[in-house]
């Protein structure tokens, strides 16, 4: 007798594909749309913030007493490691310094769709986070070559990703889940390198750094999407919350993108340009040993 089943699960599943790439496509065209609006109205713009930044080391001025605002680009609220790799380009004219940056920026992108792979899944990812990826690109923003190291998901580009901005560092959770202890103490000590690497060309800022990173008053007013701008209280409980379960899933297939999920949203200020992070999900870092949880 004829099963009818299997035709019907196949075409459930086309249609699940369907509707998954009629998403991905809307999604491109609003990632388009929103890059369209930030070149017409702030092209380039946290650019700025990274490019004063180095000129202030240059001059000699401490890196986080600055004039603009904390709801504005041109602030720096970073560690000192991206404003030492603009020094060079901060003696250069800005016009200049914006083209090399945006050179890595897009390079960046291009990387990040070459370690995924060039196929349907990649693009239906890209389509999900068009808003946020159209919008990191067209500012200018650190958060895509951060996404690129992300996907890497080594010890080394972990750690130099937390050291552009800090919440990668969660990602190290995926290691302690999974008992890769080797792992674990090779991203303790880059960290600790490029933390010492920091303190010899900018000591100053690297002492202040701690303290600027504790001011949460650098949330501002921005449109946060995070659940701090309700109440710190429920973020902090959602963000623990959020370390248990990525502890518990790291033996699992679910484990990586469960320390990414972290990474992203566990941010008191969470803009949707950050969602790109997201992306580095979508593929799990090479392991050098089996993973005891993979066929769960």
């Amino acid at each position: 007798m004829f099963d009818p089943r299997p035709a019907r699960l196949a075409g459930a599943q086309r249609l699940v594909h369907l509707a998954l790439v009629f998403t991905a496509g809307l999604g491109m065209l609003i990632g388009m749309q929103v890059a369209q609006i930030h070149l017409a109205s702030d092209p380039l713009a946290d650019v700025r913030a990274y490019y004063d930044a180095g000129a202030r080391l240059n001059a000699g001025l401490p890196l986080y007493e600055q004039t603009a605002t904390v709801d504005e680009a041109d602030f720096y609220r970073y560690p000192p490691l991206l404003a030492i790799a603009f020094r060079p380009l901060a003696a250069l004219p800005y016009e200049v310094a914006a083209t090399i940056w945006m050179v890595a920026v897009v390079g960046s992108l291009v990387a990040i769709l070459w370690r995924l792979g060039l196929n349907s899944r990649t693009w239906i990812w890209v389509g999900f986070l068009g808003l946020p990826i159209g919008w990191a690109l067209t500012i200018g923003q650190a958060h895509v070559p951060m996404t690129f190291l992300m996907l890497l998901g080594s010890p080394f580009s972990i750690a130099l990703a937390a050291n552009l901005k800090v919440l990668p560092a969660l990602l190290a959770i995926w290691w302690i889940g999974r008992g890769d202890w080797r792992s674990l103490a090779l991203f303790a000590a880059w960290c600790g390198a490029l933390a010492a690497i920091q303190l010899a060309l900018a000591p100053s800022a690297s002492l202040a750094f701690p303290a600027a990173l504790l001011d949460f008053q650098q949330v501002g007013n921005a449109r946060n999407w995070s659940p701090y701008a309700l109440s710190p209280v429920v973020w902090m409980v959602l963000v623990l919350l959020g370390v248990v379960a990525a502890l518990r899933l790291a033996p699992t297939r679910w484990g990586w993108a469960a320390a990414v999920g972290l990474s992203v949203l566990a941010s008191p200020r969470l803009l949707l340009y950050q969602l790109m992070g997201l992306i580095a999900a979508a593929r799990q870092p090479d392991v050098s040993r089996p993973d005891p949880g993979s066929t769960r």
